[in-house]
């Protein structure tokens, strides 16, 4: 026999109404999506196109920078550099200062193809700017870079801050 703990439904409104998790996760998936259906014609993802900016350097970047950049580990960037490399976008190559380390080099054809995307782009993201409450998109931008600064400052384990049921707590 187990020992069930019953949390109140007004608790799940709570978090449903009130966890940041949960409402950058939703406006994110949404985002996402539409920038996918967007960038379409461009052959690309939102992601995708956002890793190839992140490459439109004056000198190619060593992969940790570019996963800094982007919020992801070295082996994530390694998976999502994959198909941009067999699509011949993407190179990477020995960093000469460090033989150890690699560099991300945007190839012709990679910029062909955000020079495509960037209109795009553009045009999705005035669309979205416009919706927004008070046309304020500089004042979100500055919130989610101060959120995105200080979660990456926070340390990555807080034991007394995690469930203790399955280890996930409500939205992610």
């Amino acid at each position: 026999m187990s020992n069930s703990i019953e949390i109140p439904f007004s608790t799940t409104l709570l978090v449903r109404d009130t966890c940041l998790c949960l409402h950058v996760q939703r406006a994110a998936r949404s985002l996402a999506r539409l920038f996918d259906d967007a960038l379409r014609p461009a052959g690309l993802t939102n992601g995708q196109f956002s890793l190839l900016m992140s490459l439109n350097r004056p000198e190619p970047p060593p992969m940790g920078p570019v996963a800094a950049l982007l919020a992801m580990d070295q082996t994530t960037l390694t998976a999502a550099l994959k198909p941009l490399q067999r699509k011949g976008w993407v190179t990477v190559v020995e960093n000469p200062r460090d033989r150890r380390g690699r560099l991300l080099v945007l190839t012709g054809e990679g910029k062909a193809v955000l020079a495509k995307a960037l209109p795009i782009w553009e045009s999705t993201h005035a669309g979205i700017d416009g919706t927004l409450p008070d046309g304020n998109c500089t004042r979100l931008r500055d919130d989610l870079q101060a959120l995105s600064s200080m979660t990456a400052e926070m340390p990555k384990s807080a034991p007394s801050r995690r469930p203790h049921h399955s280890g996930r707590a409500v939205g992610e």
